[in-house]
């Protein structure tokens, strides 16, 4: 037994159609499914997908792509017979994404905002490379047996933890307009903007090292969900005035969602084992 991991029975079984492994993995699929129809009722790239650099060429049939992929792939990993492949195409097209568009302009133009897009895009990756783990096929066993299991997930925890680090940067770089973000009725907005900025970053190390993994990984996701429900929620409710709104709230429930999946991996370790992923990859509690 891997030090940290509870004793626990094999993988569930699973009848029927349907094949649900968490109540994280729904809400991702359900989220990417709204990037898809989002996408093709606008014409336009949905948040997660957005900015594509200028240049590009077949721009029109990239957004027509990207939604049939999100909204494809949304539906594919709800299904028995259709979770692995859609686990595939799903993180092949994300880290396509994020090696082709995100980290060459991080490079290029560093700063906080091509961080942000690339982290954005990674914490997506890292959600759909655990659900990838989850549901390889026999296939993927044997031609890409590398990226699958224990190792699969450690690279997703790596992806996300690194990503959180660059969202928690920029509560500092853009104090101001954090500390204005967070909802009136709470007081001290200034000291919020710091917290969760530093939250961030202490979740980012923590998973990165393997240092109460688990609980810096749901914590982080917590907190992102917070930040979802509490800004975001009040402004759709009231209706939002402009599409930075839209964008915004939509990019909040999709990194939620990501973020969920991966704290979802952790299931079956312990939450306060302090080591993890970095000296030995722990198996989830759904299996292999």
């Amino acid at each position: 037994m891997i030090r940290g991991e509870r004793p626990r029975a094999g993988p569930r079984a699973y009848n029927g159609a349907m094949r649900i492994r968490s109540a994280g993995h729904a809400v991702f699929a359900a989220t990417m499914m709204g990037l898809g129809i989002m996408g093709l009722a606008k014409g336009a790239l949905s948040p997660i997908w957005d900015p594509l650099p200028k240049g590009v060429p077949a721009r029109e049939a990239l957004v027509y792509l990207c939604a049939g992929i999100s909204l494809g792939c949304g539906i594919g990993i709800l299904w028995r017979r259709t979770a692995g492949l859609a686990a595939r195409v799903l993180l092949g097209c994300l880290l396509f994404w994020l090696l082709a568009f995100r980290l060459p302009y991080v490079i290029i133009a560093p700063g906080v905002d091509t961080s942000w897009s690339a982290s954005e895009t990674a914490v997506m990756a890292a959600a759909a490379w655990v659900l990838y783990t989850w549901f390889a096929t026999g296939w993927d066993k044997k031609r890409l047996g590398f990226a699958g299991a224990e190792n699969g997930r450690r690279i997703a925890r790596v992806l996300y933890g690194l990503a959180l680090i660059p969202f928690g940067v920029a509560h500092f770089v853009y104090l101001k307009h954090t500390a204005d973000m967070v909802p009136g009725w709470l007081p001290g907005h200034g000291f919020w903007a710091y917290f969760t900025g530093w939250a961030l970053i202490a979740g980012g190390v923590g998973v990165l090292l393997g240092v109460y993994a688990r609980l810096a990984a749901t914590l982080s996701a917590i907190e992102i969900g917070m930040f979802t429900l509490l800004v975001w929620g009040p402004v759709m409710a009231a209706g939002p005035k402009n599409p930075y709104q839209w964008s915004e709230t939509v990019v909040s429930v999709a990194l939620t969602a990501g973020a969920w999946v991966v704290a979802d991996s952790y299931r079956g370790m312990r939450w306060m084992s302090a080591r993890d992923t970095l000296r030995q990859p722990i198996a989830n509690a759904y299996g292999a």
